[in-house]
């Protein structure tokens, strides 16, 4: 290996264990293996690095290969947009392969399998098929048309080769066996019938191969050595060795499939079904909107290919599936970006800013350092004048004490410029600040070497001079989901955590250095984060994407929002101490107030769950999450909630119980109520001792009711 010093990861190790096993180095061959279903996704983008990274290593071949065996959803533009991806990403294949390049070899070994009276015609329903295929706990029953004669097998998959039988009559399968274990080697389905166009064979076949089929038959024609693939298909590498052991050949090298876990990404789905779905019912605007976790999305949206190289190589390989927070992708940017991207200054809220001592219609160019991160980078010049845009929340007319923008009566620096001081605004008549005035030093000019130019100041502005400026649309694009595993619950469509925030469109201004920016060209917009120019931009009409912000505002909201529910948790305990109503309530609001503020289902559902115990504060506490968050009870995990009423309608404490009836008098569900009413009439019946009068009072009304 090119590099013996690191540690191998357990793919390697594999290899490594083969090449002293025997294996020639000029046998090692890898491939990556995309169906051309869709647009290639973060998820990929590991895929290719680890295959495309063995054969750097390696110094080996890496096929690139379209499993196109579907032409129900394959098309030539996601072929293109497949190839594009993976030559943006910095890799050169050594040769483009398609599975339907060996259709002819595939039906001719599926006949070879037929003569060996190990594949058969089935011409069962798929109703059918289900039931006799078993359970995972039950075994199969074989097929009512298993034991057909070789002759009337190779007629009718000759007849549906020639388009003779419509789509659903018949099937080919394996004949393995149908007790196994393996429900994948109860006689699996080698071929389907479908009347489809194909982007590549057109209409010359009327049947097309399983994946199963394919796949592995493939990797032998092409002589890969090591098939990698992910977790999922583990249970399938059973049946990929069943199929390599009727057609191979001792002269042949023997590919070998090994899995390695699947490295999901928070606030994202990287389903290609669950993204077309958004596609298609347009939640975002195509398959390369920058909020999408394409590489075409990443891409467009300002993310560089180095970033998502470093990004696989960061997270690694591992044997378990887990998620990796995006936060870990947003640094890769941040750390790449920091390096090449010019700063510049651009206003995205703009209010003017007057500077009322200096002259009219004078203008100075300054010079303004392009990245102190690249002592290449150079220096520009940007145009200053007396009237100035600045951002809004860059002025308080009345500030802290800890305030270190703009204010009455204080100064800061205008960034390469001078020393300012606020002196008055002007308002509008529903009392908007429409203009700040200021006067400034004038002996302050930044980096003139003068006294009053090192002087200290609480802070520092960006600005653009309103005569120069350039309009420009910017679009502030944030995560697509507000959940961290949007499509992880049994009980939530993962279409419900579609963020409503994330694309804000908005008018902003940049300096003139940027007239000449091309498509995805990328810059800092200082102290506002990272921004790339969109396709969509003209020489008339600049557009920008904000690619990442310079802190991660999510982490700040996440740890907000976990300390909220501490918080809570610990003032809970308060409420079975206090002695009147009105400081009941008010805890209540104020942990209400807490619970309604947090947009982390996760989170909530974490909360809930873990809170489910004997603990009465705890039990209350749940009960006030389902009373309070902004989801309903059917949104949580049914057991949970089952369990959380038995538990809190048996606590000891009389408020538990009493919450537990309000909200089970108001869920949603009437069935899941109705489970509850024989101990509703037990606790109305036979009241605890401690039962509260208001306890009393909602017993008799919903038992009434």
């Amino acid at each position: 290996m090119a590099s013996e010093e690191k540690s191998l990861n357990f793919i390697e190790q594999i290899i490594e264990e083969d090449v002293k096993s025997g294996l020639s180095n000029t046998k090692l061959r890898f491939r990556f293996p995309p169906e051309p279903n869709g647009y290639l996704h973060i998820g990929h983008a590991s895929s290719i690095a680890l295959n495309f990274g063995l054969g750097i290593d390696y110094q080996s071949p890496v096929n690139l290969r379209f499993d196109d065996t579907n032409p129900e959803k394959e098309e030539q533009e996601f072929v293109d947009a497949i190839k594009k991806d993976v030559e943006w990403l910095g890799y050169t294949w050594a040769e483009e392969c398609y599975a339907s390049d060996y259709f002819q070899q595939l039906y001719d070994w599926a006949v070879f399998l037929i003569k060996k009276d190990k594949a058969y015609v089935d011409s069962q329903s798929s109703e059918e098929m289900a039931i006799q295929k078993g359970t995972p706990t039950t075994p199969g029953t074989d097929s009512p048309y298993r034991n057909r004669s070789v002759e009337e097998n190779l007629d009718l998959f000759e007849r549906m080769k020639n388009g003779e039988f419509e789509a659903g009559t018949h099937i080919l399968r394996a004949k393995i066996d149908m007790k196994s274990t393996n429900m994948l080697m109860r006689d699996p389905i080698m071929y389907r019938i479908l009347h489809k166009h194909h982007h590549r064979t057109g209409d010359a076949w009327k049947i097309y191969p399983m994946y199963d089929w394919a796949h592995g038959q493939s990797d032998y024609l092409e002589q890969i050595s090591h098939s990698f693939c992910t977790l999922e298909f583990l249970p399938h590498r059973e049946l990929y060795d069943w199929f390599l052991d009727q057609i191979f050949e001792d002269n042949k090298l023997r590919p070998k499939q090994r899995e390695f876990a699947r490295r999901n990404l928070s606030h994202t789905v990287v389903s290609k079904r669950k993204l077309q779905q958004l596609v298609k019912e347009k939640h975002v605007n195509g398959w390369d909107d920058p909020r999408m976790s394409t590489i075409s999305g990443l891409r467009r949206r300002g993310y560089t290919a180095a970033s998502l190289r470093n990004f696989a190589n960061t997270i690694g390989i591992a044997k378990r599936d887990n998620l990796i927070n995006v936060s870990v992708l947003e640094f890769c940017i941040r750390e790449d970006l920091n390096k090449i991207a010019p700063r510049v200054m651009a206003v995205l809220d703009p209010v003017k800013l007057v500077i009322t001592n200096y002259p009219e219609g004078k203008e100075e160019w300054l010079e303004a350092e392009n990245n102190q991160e690249d002592e290449n980078a150079g220096f520009r010049k940007v145009p200053f004048s007396r009237e100035l845009y600045i951002e809004r929340e860059d002025f308080l007319e009345e500030a802290p004490a800890k305030y270190f923008r703009l204010t009455l009566g204080k100064e800061v620096r205008l960034k390469n410029a001078y020393i300012i001081k606020g002196e008055s605004v002007i308002k509008d008549s529903e009392g908007n600040i429409t203009e700040i005035h200021v006067t400034y030093d004038t002996d302050s000019l930044s980096g003139s070497g003068t006294e009053a130019s090192q002087r200290k100041v609480s802070g520092t502005l960006h600005w653009v001079s309103i005569k120069h400026a350039l309009e420009a649309e910017v679009r502030l694009y944030d995560r697509l989901f507000t959940d961290e595993a949007p499509d992880s619950y049994k009980e939530k469509n993962f279409l419900d955590f579609v963020n409503p925030n994330s694309l804000e469109i908005v008018t902003g201004y940049v300096e003139p250095s940027l007239s000449t920016a091309q498509n995805e060209d990328k810059f800092q917009f200082q102290r506002l984060g990272y921004f790339t120019v969109d396709k969509d931009s003209t020489p008339s009409k600049l557009v920008f994407n904000k690619t990442v912000g310079l802190k991660d505002a999510w982490e700040e909201k996440g740890k907000k929002e976990e300390n909220s529910i501490n918080n809570s948790l610990k003032e809970i305990n308060k409420y079975f101490k206090v002695e009147t109503k009105a400081d009941r309530i008010a805890i209540e609001s104020a942990i209400g107030e807490n619970i309604k503020n947090i947009s982390s289902f996760s989170l909530l559902q974490n909360s809930l769950k873990k809170n489910i115990n004997n603990n009465k504060a705890s039990l209350l506490f749940s009960q006030f999450i389902l009373k309070y968050s902004n989801w309903k009870s059917a949104d949580f995990e049914e057991e949970d909630i089952k369990k959380l009423y038995s538990m809190s309608l048996k606590s000891e404490s009389t408020y538990v119980r009493s919450k537990a009836l309000l909200n089970l008098r108001d869920i949603e569900s009437e069935n899941l109520r109705n489970q509850f009413d024989d101990e509703i009439l037990k606790l109305y019946s036979n009241p605890p001792k401690n039962a509260s009068e208001r306890e009393i009072e909602i017993l008799s009304e919903m038992v009434k009711k």
